[in-house]
Parts: C-alpha cells; sequence; structure tokens
C-alpha cells in the first residue's frame, strides 16, 4: 500500500497579532510547510496581495503567499475567495505530485462572508486524485447550506470511482458536519479529536481532512511556542493509505 500525507492548514494570512502588536510569519511559515514533507498541502487564508501590509511590513514577499511558500519540487495552485479594500485572500494547494487540472467555484451563503471552494486534480502514481481545499462560515446554518453546495459541485465534477480529499478549516466547533459530510461518502478518523484552534490553548477540531476512496492510517496536530506563534490555527497532517 502506497501512502499518501496531506496537511491542512489555516495560515491566518501569514500575520499574526492586532495593532502595534501585529508581527509578520510569513517567513516563518516557509519552514513550517517544509517541515510537514506532505504530498499535499492545503492552505486557508493564503494572501495572494495586500498593498497596506506591503507598505507596513519592509520584508513583506514581492510574490504571492502560496508561491512563496512553495518548498522545492513542488506546484502551487492558488484561486482568490475573498476581495478586499487593501487586497484579495483565499485557498491554495501545494503538490508534490503534478497538477492536472484546476477548479473552483463560489460557495459564499451571504454578502458578509465571501467563500470559495478550490478542486485540483493530482496525479499520484499516474492515478487521479481530487482534492478540495475549503475554508467553511462562521455561522452554523451557513456551513450547512455550504456543505450541500459541496455535495451538489462533487456529484457534477468529481466521478464516483476516483479518490477524493476535502481538507481545510470546517469553523465547526460543534462537529455537527460528520453525518453530512458522511452523505457525501466523505470520512475523516473515527474515535480522535484532534484540537486546532485556538493555536496558544487548543480545544476546538476546526481543521479536518476527509476522504472518500482512501484509508485513513495517522494523524496528528505539532504543538509548542513555535507553532502557537505562526498562525491562530494549528496544522492537522495525517496519512491515508491508497
Amino acid at each position: 500500500m502506497s501512502t499518501l500525507r496531506i496537511a491542512t492548514y489555516n495560515i491566518h494570512k501569514g500575520v499574526q497579532g492586532l495593532g502595534p502588536a501585529q508581527r509578520l510569519e510569513i517567513h516563518n511559515l516557509v519552514h513550517a510547510v517544509e517541515q510537514f514533507d506532505a504530498d499535499l498541502v492545503c492552505l486557508q487564508e493564503v494572501r495572494s496581495h495586500h498593498h497596506k501590509m506591503a507598505r507596513r511590513f519592509a520584508h513583506w514577499p514581492a510574490q504571492g503567499q502560496a508561491d512563496y511558500l512553495l518548498p522545492e519540487g513542488y506546484e502551487a495552485v492558488y484561486r482568490t475567495n475573498a476581495l478586499t479594500r487593501h487586497g484579495e485572500h483565499g485557498n491554495a494547494l501545494l503538490s508534490r505530485w503534478p497538477v492536472l487540472s484546476t477548479g473552483h467555484e463560489d460557495v459564499s451563503d451571504h454578502r458578509f462572508e465571501q467563500r470559495g471552494l478550490l478542486h485540483v486534480v493530482v496525479a499520484v502514481d499516474a492515478e487521479p486524485v481530487h482534492v478540495v481545499v475549503v475554508h467553511l462560515g462562521l455561522l452554523a446554518a451557513s456551513r450547512e447550506r455550504q456543505v450541500l453546495k459541496l455535495g451538489a459541485y462533487l456529484a457534477r465534477e468529481v466521478p464516483q470511482s476516483q479518490r477524493l480529499v476535502v481538507a481545510g478549516d470546517f469553523n465547526d466547533w460543534g462537529e455537527r458536519l460528520h453525518q453530512p459530510m458522511a452523505s457525501l461518502d466523505l470520512r475523516t478518523f473515527q474515535g480522535i479529536r484532534l484540537a486546532t484552534f485556538p493555536s496558544r490553548l487548543p480545544l476546538l477540531h476546526m481543521d479536518r481532512i476527509y476522504v472518500r476512496g482512501l484509508t485513513p492510517l495517522t494523524a496528528s496536530v505539532p504543538h509548542g511556542k513555535a507553532w502557537s506563534r505562526m498562525s491562530d490555527h494549528l496544522p492537522l497532517i495525517a496519512e491515508f493509505g491508497m
């Protein structure tokens, strides 16, 4: 059995703190992503650009954050979810395997939150694996409707016979989405609860990896002072058998 190693991480736009205490963490996140040694890295709250931050921080990267975080030998795919006054942000996938195709679906539920699905098909040992990176809404009703939209998208775009990964920040602190995801034949690790939020005192299992056609093997969340500083979330790293 070959193994697929997958990480998901909400990087909080590469910046932590508030007001005068705000600090740039994107450079530390480069080393974090390298440490994952993952075949697929699913990222949320990734900035393409932000003019105000670029003026504030002397070492703000000139390139988009997905490309800046890219380990050697990987390929980056980024799609915008939200347009703001000074820039934009969205989801990204960093892949060690060749990218075959990309897609994006707007699943915004109301005008106050811009949300989207990033869909990337990669070739793992010449077999297609569909990866959907998500960042769902803050309201429970919105998340439930977004899962329905996810289901409609998968039915339209992903053959039932092909392997599928849906990973990201589900904002589902009540864990109400396990059953709706199971109805889409998507399952995550059973019997373990890996808290990823907030990073300084993780209590909530917000970041998840659901799969179809893959076998869950191991999952872990790194802890320590460095990890608690880089983002308000901790990363989730898991391995799956193919």
